[in-house]
């Protein structure tokens, strides 16, 4: 299939969904962008498959869809020798340029993860909460892999099905309908009342999934974000483990190994063949 089979709509709106709503994370990025050890806790969950004391050390990265560069900060911490990362909406790349000011090999740079200009240059390639929220998933995999060296790894977070049916099948499509293009100030505020709920309900002790358990040892403010991040976004795919794989398969990517995180969702992460150029 061509890359480029599919052409970028040409409305504002439609050409933001096809890259993810970065407008609309922006928003969101600006207003809660400071590393906090809660997101350093989350991070290595998402990265699972590679060690903070191991993997990260020495290594170039790309961070593909960085957000506010708080995973980016937490790799370059554990010893990274330089990090790119990568976002389109501007207040995301600004609070990622504070975040990651420290680091004199830290690289923020505007551009989509579908137009990724490099290939062969990175040790490691990672994409965290991004793909998931894409109109080509498969072709921003294809990005990740042509950008990651021989022999080097590509990970990526995404959302799970596996427990969330009910979230999947009834509660996301209301979601879709009645706050994906809701004005922000207006999601970021009635975000305040499923957020305020799961404070309650996990502080009494309702943890049916680990997620839950997760959710109870962080700040009614955290929580809030989460739920705004959930509420936002115009597309959300929700993949099983199978399906999840098969994204990487088809990049041209093996050595596929796949892990559950906190019950619903999926960290995936797979190795560039070392005798192909991608």
């Amino acid at each position: 299939m061509n890359d480029r089979a599919h052409a970028i709509p040409k409305t504002d709106d439609a050409d933001n969904d096809w890259k993810g709503s970065p407008d609309r994370f922006g928003y969101s990025w600006e207003r809660f962008s400071r590393p906090t050890p809660d997101q350093e806790r989350q991070f290595r969950l998402w990265s699972l498959h590679l060690s903070p004391e191991t993997d990260w050390k020495d290594k170039d990265f790309l961070d593909a869809g960085c957000g506010a560069g708080r995973n980016s900060y937490w790799a370059m911490s554990y010893g990274a020798r330089s990090c790119t990362a990568i976002d389109l909406d501007d207040r995301s790349l600004a609070a990622a340029r504070r975040n990651l000011e420290q680091f004199a090999t830290a690289n923020v740079q505007k551009c989509s993860i579908y137009d990724i200009p490099y290939e062969n240059q990175f040790d490691t390639v990672f994409s965290i909460g991004v793909v998931h929220h894409l109109s080509e998933p498969a072709l921003a995999l294809r990005r990740l892999a042509r950008a990651a060296k021989p022999g080097g790894k590509v990970l990526v977070w995404v959302y799970g099905y596996e427990n969330l049916r009910l979230y999947v099948n009834v509660l996301n499509p209301i979601r879709k309908l009645l706050f994906s293009r809701m004005p922000l100030k207006l999601v970021s505020a009635l975000a305040w009342l499923p957020a305020s709920a799961l404070w309650v309900v996990v502080r009494t002790g309702f943890t049916p999934v680990k997620y839950l358990e997760l959710l109870r040892t962080f700040s009614l403010g955290h929580i809030h974000h989460i739920c705004f991040d959930q509420m936002l976004p115009r597309i959300a795919h929700y993949w099983r483990k199978e399906e999840a794989v098969a994204l990487f398969d088809q990049a041209g990517l093996h050595d596929i190994k796949v892990a559950p995180v906190n019950g619903v969702s999926w960290s995936v992460i797979g190795t560039k063949p070392a005798d192909k150029g991608g």
